[in-house]
This record gives structure tokens, C-alpha cells and sequence, in this order.
């Protein structure tokens, strides 16, 4: 008696047939063009004699960079293209102004090479000066033309050694082109010099500083702000919060900045119709040394000082940057509403605990970040099916159908295999 065996590989093929005959038009695929021109970043590596110094995690400064660097190119996305430039790679010698014009571009900005790019940041040997200003300049210069969001991020260990070029005049220079150009800054040492002068730059081009003592913490925050350049370009506005409710600014959805003195609370409202829901997140800079253990809270509060929710967030020193967030629902309206206003006025209150180091300005203020966003509630939404499925629930009918589709022809299959058993 023979057997004959239905392949399973036949069955994935028409399963995946199925499945195939079922796909939605909506986000184009992975790849496609899409008509933007691409991010573009630049990593500047300070390669200074200094970065030989052994205080990263067991390893030399250079050590840490280069392992960060490797995991970076690895996590870089697609559609960002990427270039490495270095200062105080080349010249050993104790020339100043030979010192100050060492700065090179090691790899191009444009579609990346892991492993090229692998292999150029493996040649760098700590060597010279800390030319910052014109690397800064140069690196300016990377860049292709395009509309694409442009991003420079500066790694050093020490302040620029190549007065009286400022590098924080530098990025001033740079700001007032209008390219579009941020710089955000990372310091490998709690130095406070280093810290202002990092902090300078980052901030004349709406960029941040970042200081980071520990390996992992580098490469996280050099893969953040890579990521970050592929995301879509939105340009803060400027606002000023009020000492309370009623003074204070009403803002509509959109990313506002902000400074807020340590200890001090800031407010600003939002009107938000009813049915709909209103998402605010806000982050605070420690942008100068701060002492450790301090906090970031948010509340959304009623005109009348009822508090309706909070986010809240603490911090120990490792980080300088901290964010929190809130959701708020606005209840529908029933019919024996309709002699209250349309729109409900929410106060958000922005407080937080930081404290200034010895000897650290307390003006101007910290750097703060608010996102406002008011969307369509689930009851009103057309996009946002019941139960909070959203668009989910097509995805959940189509799996149904597949199911019940395959089950049909594995019923079949099963019936006819069973026949030409029973032949045989």
C-alpha cells in the first residue's frame, strides 16, 4: 500500500496566499522612497592625547568611545545617513597652531558602511590638541544640501584648546546660518568648565548636553540622538508659563520650550473639547551641575485647583535629562450639558525639585520642553475603533478569516487524503 504525503510546504505556500489577498493599504513598506530627503548625522570624536586616560568602566576614554561607536553603527537606522569627523587625531607635536588645525573628516556623510565605517574608527590612537571651534566649522561643511534634518553630535573629554576661536561663538555662527543644523554635546568628564563650555554650544543651536561617565550610558545617548535625527523635524516655539492658572499662556498642540528656575513651578492651559483627550509631556535639563535625588512632577488641574491627574519622575545624579507625562480623557457631553462651554480649560503645572551646585548661577532658568497634543477621544475617533482595538480590529478580522479560510482547506485536504488512503 503507498501513501501519498500532502508536502507542508505546499500548505505554507497557500496559507501565505491567503494571508497575501488580505493586506490594507496603509503605511508604504519598508524601503520605499518616500520623497523626504534623509537625515543626516555627524559624529564628531574628540582623539585628544587626554582620551588615553583609564576612568571608564576599567578602560581608556578612547577604549569606551570606539566600543560605543561599533554598537552605534550597528543600530544606526537605514534611512539615516551618517559621518564621523575627529580632532586631535593626527598631529603629535607641540605646535599650537599646527595643534588647531587638526581635524579631518574620517568617514563621509552618506548612506552608511557598517563595516567600512568599523574600520576607520578602529585605526583612531588618542594622539594630539582639542581643536573643538574648527572641528565644529568643518563639520558644518559635512553635509549635503537637502531638506533632511542635520545633526552634529560632539564627543569630548576636555575644553577647546585653540583660543580664541570660541567653539561656543562657533556655534553661534553656525545657528545664525538658518541650516537647519543642531549640535547636541556629550562630556566623558564631570568637569565644570567642560560642562559650560559643552552646554554653550549645545544651546545656542537648540541641541542638548549630556554628561556620561559610563560606557553603556554613551552609547545609549549617542543611539537616542541618532534616532532622533530620523524622526520628523518640529520646530519648538517659545513660551513663557505664569506664576498661576490664570495668568498663564494657552497653548494648542505642539512642542513649546521654556525655562524654569530650580524649585519653581510654571503653568499653562490647554483647552480641550469634550470627547476629546489630551496628552502633555514635559522634560527638564539639568544644563549645570545640580546636586543628586530631584524630581520632575506634572499635575492637570481644574480652574478651580482640583487636580485631575499627575506624572511624576525622580533622578539620582546619572542623568540630565528628566521627563514625565499625563493623559486626560475629557468626559462626553450629555444633553443636559449643552448650557456648559464647549471646551474644558485644563491647567497644567510644571514643578520641579533640582538644586543648584556650589557655586552653580541659578539664571537663567533650566531648559524646559513641553509637549502639548489634543486628539479625537475613542468615542469619537473614526480611526479608533471600540474597546481601544483602533485599527487593530482589521487586523483581528483578517486573522479570522485567514483562520476559518485555512480551515476550510485543511478540512478538504484531509478529506481527500483520507479517499486516496482508502483506494490504495
Amino acid at each position: 500500500m503507498i501513501r501519498r504525503k500532502w508536502p507542508a510546504a505546499g500548505v505554507g505556500v497557500l496559507l501565505a496566499a491567503l494571508t497575501a489577498g488580505l493586506t490594507f493599504p496603509t503605511a508604504a513598506a519598508a524601503g520605499e522612497p518616500t520623497g523626504q530627503d534623509a537625515p543626516q548625522v555627524d559624529l564628531v570624536l574628540d582623539v585628544s592625547g587626554s582620551m588615553r586616560t583609564k576612568d571608564i568602566d576599567g578602560q581608556s576614554r578612547m577604549a569606551a568611545a570606539k566600543q560605543a561607536f561599533n554598537e552605534v553603527l550597528d543600530a544606526t537606522p537605514e534611512e539615516v545617513e551618517l559621518g564621523i569627523r575627529t580632532l586631535g587625531a593626527n598631529y603629535p607635536g607641540d605646535d599650537r597652531k599646527e595643534g588647531c588645525k587638526d581635524t579631518a573628516q574620517l568617514y563621509p556623510v552618506g548612506p552608511l558602511d557598517r563595516t567600512e565605517a568599523k574600520t576607520a574608527v578602529a585605526t583612531l590612537t588618542p594622539t594630539g590638541w582639542t581643536p573643538i571651534g574648527p572641528a565644529l566649522l568643518q563639520a558644518a561643511d559635512d553635509f549635503k544640501d537637502g531638506n533632511g534634518s542635520k545633526r552634529i553630535v560632539l564627543i569630548s573629554d576636555g575644553e577647546d584648546t585653540c583660543a580664541p576661536l570660541d567653539p561656543c561663538e562657533v556655534a553661534r555662527e553656525i545657528a545664525a546660518k538658518g541650516i537647519g543644523l543642531t549640535i547636541d554635546t556629550l562630556g566623558l568628564v564631570p568637569n565644570a568648565k567642560l560642562s559650560r563650555q559643552l552646554s554653550c554650544i549645545a544651546e545656542a543651536t537648540g541641541g542638548t548636553y549630556t554628561s556620561v561617565q559610563h560606557q553603556d550610558e554613551l552609547t545609549d545617548r549617542v543611539n537616542e540622538l541618532v534616532d532622533r535625527a530620523a524622526e520628523p523635524v518640529v520646530t519648538p516655539v517659545a513660551t513663557e508659563g505664569a506664576a498661576s492658572c490664570a495668568k498663564a499662556p494657552t497653548l494648542k498642540s505642539g512642542l513649546y520650550t521654556d525655562r524654569e528656575e530650580f524649585g519653581q513651578q510654571r503653568w499653562y492651559r490647554v483647552d480641550v473639547l469634550a470627547g476629546q483627550e489630551l496628552r502633555a509631556s514635559v522634560s527638564v535639563a539639568a544644563d549645570r551641575a545640580v546636586n543628586p535625588d530631584y524630581g520632575v512632577l506634572l499635575r492637570a488641574v481644574t480652574v478651580h485647583d482640583r487636580e485631575i491627574v499627575r506624572g511624576e519622575a525622580t533622578g539620582n545624579g546619572r542623568t540630565d535629562v528628566l521627563s514625565t507625562g499625563l493623559r486626560y480623557p475629557a468626559p462626553e457631553r450629555d444633553d443636559d450639558d449643552s448650557d456648559k462651554p464647549a471646551a474644558e480649560t485644563v491647567c497644567l503645572a510644571v514643578t520641579n525639585s533640582f538644586s543648584p551646585g556650589s557655586g552653580v548661577k541659578t539664571t537663567p532658568g533650566l531648559p524646559l520642553e513641553l509637549t502639548i497634543d489634543v486628539v479625537e477621544g475613542p468615542g469619537e475617533s473614526s480611526d479608533v475603533a471600540s474597546f481601544g482595538l483602533g485599527r487593530g480590529w482589521w487586523l483581528l478580522g483578517a486573522l479570522v478569516l485567514t483562520g476559518f479560510l485555512a480551515g476550510l482547506v485543511w478540512g478538504w485536504l484531509s478529506r481527500w487524503r483520507l479517499a486516496v488512503w482508502r483506494t490504495h
